[in-house]
């Protein structure tokens, strides 16, 4: 049995040749427009049937990814689905970053991002769609050739076979090249899914490993300079002047220009622009936050916590149910900002032209950053080529709506007249803003005679990702939904008749950002520790107080039942360890984490990790494991290090030595384990990240008896 998607709702358009026979059909998405030209014009005797694949005379398949690689996976999981419906050779796929385009716009959206854990699932249908086109075209070829009707012919890793006649793909892109392409593709039963489903290895391993595969870093061609920036040591200040003759001595400086966000020492390399950075001698006016204090900021907004806020969520009447409560649970929870720390700092390269501006970088957000260009350069958007390069890691931070990094190396190669690499070092890397919000959430919960939850009440306090941004029109009757996520819409939450959830958003000069798994990065936290409270209160397990809790949650409950089995919970540990649990959904996926912890040396150590991952249909189990591994590493790194602090306006910590992420010889076994299952597929990326703070803080209260509310977490014994 197959499935058939009508193509009414995509116009595939036909085009002329583009020479050598070659045709170009582009792929249609509501509310995306026809690219000027093919993505990249096909070579003689190819076939790019749309946007997303082109098949070479050499049987060669290249897929173009609408989304950028950063690790997550899916330079392998995209490329998956094309080739399942194509039923190609596998070993014959090779993959290549889009250039920034309409065609290439996220489903739904106007515009070409990377981010929400959406490319896969966002792309689940359009992907399979590009190759069953393909391969429809592929078949209509091959059976012209053949002399036999289309039904006559089927397809094998990279052939169409009709009795004893068999062709290679690359043998009839000629053929195909000059067909037009169905209206109506035929989509795969999944029973008969050969790829989709299986663990995969990754096709980016080999080069990242030999040194093939190119990072923004890598950017290097004759011409090129390197720049380094000069930023306010507090947000918001300015220069009021400065001096750059003891820069311009510096051998390999060639210029010093001042552009928006500070003063650019642009030299022949690296180390002589970082050099004649540190020679220049500058005055700043710090501004309004030279006072930034993270102790008095986290006083005030305890203060704001004390008051009603803008309701995010609200059902029956909290304050009254409370008031009536057989018991009431008081707790304040508090996180601090948080820097994304990438393994390969930002970097842009950027070479102005007349009618041309290039920008080769590692981005989240391929339209924003071209819109940006074109602004500062005065070209038109279709005139800004951008180039995206591998990500050494994003986590959120080169999806800034403001473009920051790349805004600047624009105005840098504009201001110098040439083309010019734009680097941050670490430390300007950890001291440049755009943070995780910093969050303090007050919580008031009232248990009946059961020890079961009857009123909720909870308020946070913490600045709006939203505000200020191109995306404010997201905030909904003064709520930025990035703050609330994983709480107003909390199963925990949501079934109490008598609730009520109100969000504070202080502004405080501090650039912040979503950061991998947004808002759910900490109410994962408070939710789970404060189940765990309430599970202790009322005397019960903390697993069977969430069945009980959960019972009416299907998915949620298969999370937490497979976690707890894997992880042997209710069974004898060594003397010193104790386990603690969390689940949580995010991303339309649902994960459960037990952490096995002891208390060594003063510090803690986390022994185990279980996981258990509901993702809906799991198109490379082996990257979803993978991505669940890399989401607690990501987690326990923010549990017990990360914090980012202010004193005198000034960011306090500026490299890996004081903000500290996991090191392999902390790094704990994990367990994965996906639940099978036929749902829509949901995100992954970021899904491994909200648990892991909560179900370690739930382990040491196990071991401790003490609670901690606070991130990062101490050691105790």
């Amino acid at each position: 049995m197959k499935t058939s998607t009508d193509s009414s709702r995509r116009d595939f358009l036909r085009t002329t040749a583009l020479g050598g026979g070659a045709l170009v059909v582009s792929f249609f998405v509501p509310g995306a427009h026809r690219l000027a030209q093919a993505a990249a014009e096909p070579a003689a005797a190819s076939l790019a049937p749309n946007a997303f694949l082109r098949i070479g005379a050499d049987d060669r398949i290249t897929v173009l990814l609408a989304h950028s690689e950063m690790g997550q996976g899916i330079w392998t999981a995209l490329p998956m689905l094309i080739a399942e419906e194509l039923d190609a050779d596998w070993s014959r796929i090779s993959v290549e970053h889009a250039p920034a385009a309409p065609d290439y716009f996220a489903m739904g959206m106007p515009m070409q991002f990377t981010g929400g854990s959406m490319s896969t699932w966002t792309e689940f249908e359009r992907y399979r769609q590009a190759g069953a086109t393909a391969r429809a075209l592929l078949i209509q070829a091959a059976a012209k050739q053949f002399g036999v009707k289309a039904a006559a012919c089927r397809t094998e890793n990279g052939s169409v076979i009709a009795g004893d006649k068999h062709a290679r793909y690359g043998e009839l892109v000629g053929t195909a090249a000059k067909l037009t392409a169905p209206k109506t593709v035929a989509l795969k039963d999944p029973r008969d899914w050969k790829l989709i489903g299986k663990p995969t290895r990754r096709l980016d391993t080999p080069e990242k490993i030999d040194g093939r595969a190119k990072f923004g870093m890598d950017v290097q061609f004759e011409g090129l300079l390197t720049a380094v920036v000069a930023r306010s040591p507090v947000f918001g200040g300015s220069v009021t002047s400065f001096d750059a003759s003891a820069a311009k001595q510096v051998p390999g400086v060639r210029d010093v220009v001042q552009v928006p966000s500070g003063i650019a020492v642009v030299a022949d390399h690296f180390w002589a622009a970082k050099r004649g950075r540190d020679a220049l001698r500058i005055e700043w006016n710090l501004g309004p936050n030279a006072s930034l204090d993270s102790a008095s900021l986290r006083e005030e907004y305890a203060k704001y916590a004390g008051s009603e806020g803008t309701v995010a969520s609200q059902a029956g009447d909290a304050t009254a149910a409370l008031s009536k409560a057989a018991r009431r649970v008081e707790a304040e929870y508090a996180v601090p900002y948080l820097a994304h720390a990438p393994m390969e700092p930002l970097n842009c390269t950027v070479k102005i032209g007349k009618d041309l501006c290039e920008v080769w970088t590692g981005t989240q957000f391929q339209t924003l950053e071209q819109a940006t260009a074109a602004r500062i350069t005065g070209l038109k958007p279709e005139q800004v080529r951008i180039h995206t390069m591998f990500l050494g890691g994003g986590f959120g931070r080169r999806a800034t709506p403001t473009s920051d990094f790349v805004s600047e190396a624009v105005e840098v190669a504009k201001a110098a007249g040439k083309p010019v690499k734009t680097v941050w070092t670490r430390e300007d890397d950890i001291r440049g803003g755009y943070y995780r919000p910093a969050f303090v959430h007050k919580v008031e919960v009232g248990l009946d005679e059961a020890g079961q939850p009857v009123a909720w009440q909870h308020r946070i306090v913490g600045q709006s990702i939203l505000g200020g941004t191109p995306f404010a029109m997201m905030i909904k009757n003064g709520v930025d939904a990035t703050s609330v996520e994983g709480v107003a819409d909390s199963p925990y939450v949501k079934d109490i008749a008598d609730h009520r959830v109100d969000l504070h958003s202080p502004e405080t000069g501090v650039p912040v950002l979503w950061l991998r798994s947004v808002g759910h990065s900490h109410t994962g936290f408070v939710m789970e520790s404060l189940i765990d409270e309430l599970a202790h209160a009322a005397g019960k397990d903390p697993v069977a107080f969430r069945q009980g809790l959960l019972r009416k949650h299907a998915r949620h409950l298969g999370v937490l039942n497979l976690a707890a089995e894997k992880a042997g919970w209710g069974t004898p540990l060594p003397a010193g360890r104790a386990r603690g649990i969390a689940v949580h959904e995010s991303f339309a996926s649902y994960a459960a984490q037990v952490a096995e912890i002891s208390v060594e040396n003063g510090a803690i150590r986390v022994h185990r990790v279980t996981c258990a991952i509901d993702c809906g249909i799991a198109v490379n189990p082996a990257g979803i494991a993978a991505q669940m591994e890399s989401g607690v590493v990501f987690g326990l790194s923010a549990a017990l290090f990360g914090r980012i602090e202010f004193k005198q306006g000034r960011v306090q910590e500026s490299n890996y030595h004081d903000y500290r992420v996991l090191r392999m010889n902390q790094m704990p076994q994990i367990d994965v384990h996906i639940v099978p299952s036929t749902d829509k597929p949901g995100g992954i990326g970021e899904v491994g990240v909200p648990p892991i703070a909560a179900a370690l803080a739930n382990a040491l209260f196990a071991l401790t008896g003490q609670r901690q509310r606070e991130l990062p977490l101490r050691a105790t014994s």
